[in-house]
């Protein structure tokens, strides 16, 4: 079985036969199997009328066991204060979320899901972990595991720097 960036190896073997370009193969798969991921993950997420941004707002509160700050929404989810404070205030006019004012602080807040906000994480993680399983079905399950094994140790080499 080939794929198009075996095509491309190809062409350099045949342009450049003195370069190593095997670290194109492993680089260049990751690379178009990701643009393909997010995009269908972008699909099943913005079918429920939400954002993958707002998934991830929806989802790191829907995991945490109390009610977080936007400074901790923020750095779970790598937007900046500015983002959080914009889709903070959409999700919050949506009766996705709610701000309430910390009784140790009332200068700042804490974000919590509404009933309306929960059902609605409930729905699209479900939707969400189908779409996966259905992504991941060309695996066996031993597959799986390698490739999870893999990924897992290159990412704690790099994930520092994320």
């Amino acid at each position: 079985m080939s794929d198009h960036v075996d095509f491309i190896l190809h062409q350099w073997k045949k342009a450049r036969p003195e370069l190593d370009c095997s670290p194109m193969g492993a680089i260049g798969r990751l690379h178009r199997i990701s643009k393909f991921l997010g995009s269908q993950i972008d699909d099943c997420i913005t079918s429920f009328g939400i954002s993958r941004l707002e998934f991830d707002i929806l989802a790191t509160l829907r995991r945490a066991e109390s009610a977080l700050t936007p400074t901790q929404l923020y750095k779970d989810t790598m937007l900046s204060s500015g983002a959080m404070s914009t889709r903070l205030d959409a999700l919050e006019q949506r009766n996705l979320v709610v701000r309430l004012a910390r009784k140790e602080d009332r200068r700042s807040c804490v974000v919590e899901l509404t009933e309306e906000g929960k059902q609605l994480i409930d729905a699209v993680i479900e939707a969400h972990l189908a779409n996966e399983k259905r992504l991941l079905e060309v695996f066996s399950k031993e597959e799986e595991e390698q490739l999870n094994s893999l990924l897992r140790k290159w990412l704690a080499q790099h994930e520092s720097t994320l």
